[in-house]
């Protein structure tokens, strides 16, 4: 049995048996030529199945320790593919710390349509087991560590409270990547990722992925996803699947840069708080040292001393290493601002309801040199 980092190495390609090539090629065809109908070689139309994705999808079972991948157009194709195993009435519980994105699809697209949610704090699990006993909830949807305010959930407690109740539990595990943190092994029934991500890793693809155990719930997605078209390009797929294959080495260059800047940022006079799972002083600081096995990952989110937001503004504007863009998981350093880019979709008394303040910084700590990025904050720190 092959060890993780090897395991990303190496999982999902083979040398191409007609030249040996040692990397998964990029099929680029649409069709299949066919010995007569229905007789072929396993593949007889792209948007059904294509090599180069396939190959993706073994990987990224084998990373999550699952037994189906699926290998999507984006983090956003996962998410709503995800619904579509739901009906309009059914009743969805999910973490009130969410992705911008994902509580755009649930409350702008699906409530309407008749689909029900209900968005809580999953740090208080007695509430969670309160709510899935009084209601029948059909889906749990988890994000750990939370985006932007790092919270973290106990997955395996969670799951244990779900499972009684029959409750699908969806993880989306992008923060930690399964380098980290791999929710099936924990009683998740689907994990999934914006491979754009972490997996990618160059901020050069946008690539979402589902991995699960259970062979009917996977047959109903592989439908689903043939049947509607939200498929990952075989580009795309190579990108990833490239990009897997250092995923071990880049992640171990994240969470000891993001350790270093969070406890800069601590003792920052500045600084107001730090959210950073790896501080003994974060909430959550006990289950994440227990369920994320090889680190903290490379995510950070702080709020200043000040309240002024264009304190805030003039801060990121001075950063010459971090650049201020969306997104996350690149080997290049990031700033974003949450309440006006990747959360602006939430209401501003549902996002501080949640605790997230609009003078919130988020980082995506790239693999740069540390003293360098420590050394860029210091300075943009220092400008306000």
């Amino acid at each position: 049995l092959m060890r993780w980092d090897t395991l990303a190495v190496h999982a999902g390609t083979e040398p191409d048996p007609s030249t040996g090539a040692i990397m998964t090629p990029v099929y680029m065809t649409s069709t299949y030529v066919q010995e007569a109908p229905g007789v072929h070689k396993g593949y007889e139309y792209s948007r059904t199945k294509n090599p180069t994705r396939s190959a993706l999808e073994e990987a990224l079972a084998a990373l999550e320790q699952g037994r189906f991948g699926l290998a999507l157009s984006s983090g956003m194709a996962a998410a709503d593919l995800v619904m579509h195993l739901l009906k309009p009435g059914d009743k969805i519980l999910a973490t009130n710390d969410l992705y911008g994105g994902t509580y755009r699809l649930f409350k702008q697209v699906y409530e309407p349509l008749g689909f029900q949610f209900t968005f809580t704090d999953l740090t208080k699990t007695e509430k969670v087991a309160e709510l899935l006993k009084k209601e029948r909830y059909q889906l749990l949807w988890i994000e750990t560590p939370t985006n932007p305010l790092l919270k973290v959930y106990d997955i395996a407690q969670l799951c244990e409270i779900a499972k009684e109740q029959n409750t699908i539990v969806v993880v989306d595990n992008t923060f930690a990547s399964p380098y980290l943190q791999q929710p099936l092994t924990l009683g998740a029934t689907i994990v999934l990722h914006s491979a754009t991500k972490y997996l990618g890793g160059h901020s050069d693809v946008v690539l979402g992925a589902l991995i699960l155990n259970d062979e009917t719930l996977a047959e109903k997605l592989y439908f689903l996803q043939n049947s509607i078209g939200s498929i990952a390009g075989p580009m795309d797929s190579y990108l990833v699947l490239r990009g897997i294959k250092t995923l071990h080495v880049r992640m171990e260059r994240h969470c000891k840069n993001a350790m270093a800047v969070a406890k800069f940022l601590s003792q920052h006079p500045k600084v107001k708080v730090v959210h950073y799972p790896g501080l003994s002083s974060h909430p959550q600081h006990a289950i994440a040292k227990r369920q994320m096995k090889n680190g903290f990952g490379g995510m950070v989110s702080f709020e200043l001393v000040s309240d002024n937001i264009e304190d805030g503004i003039r801060f990121m504007q001075k950063l010459k290493i971090f650049s201020l863009a969306e997104s996350l998981g690149g080997v290049e350093s990031l700033v974003s601002h949450p309440a006006s880019m990747t959360h602006a979709s939430i209401a501003p008394e549902e996002r501080r309801k949640a605790g997230l303040n609009d003078t919130l910084i988020r980082l995506s700590v790239g693999i740069e040199d540390e003293q360098d990025l420590i050394e860029d904050l210091e300075q943009a720190l220092n400008a306000i």
